[in-house]
């Protein structure tokens, strides 16, 4: 039996690392918009929080992780589209 490059790296590792996860085309489209929507949310909430002064730096620290993360992922995806358009 042949197996494909994917299943050849799980049998090998056996890890969850190494692992690829596959997503529906419209939540693998959406995924810098919720990372980008979820970090602005977490960021304007710190602006309403005014009793719980622990939670304010969890807050911070979600929202710069989710802003991050968005770019990260948006800017790679648009260089792999030029990157595919020049090929």
């Amino acid at each position: 039996m042949v197996l494909t490059e994917t299943q050849q790296i799980t049998r090998e590792t056996g890890k969850l690392v190494s692992r690829k996860i596959w997503l529906p085309k419209l939540l693998y489209d959406a995924l810098p918009y919720f990372y980008l929507t979820a970090g602005f949310a977490a960021f304007f909430a710190t602006l309403y929080i005014s009793e719980w002064f622990w939670v304010l730096p969890h807050y911070l620290l979600f929202s710069a992780a989710c802003f991050h993360l968005g770019l990260v992922v948006y800017r790679r995806r648009r260089k792999d589209a030029a990157a595919d358009l020049s090929n």
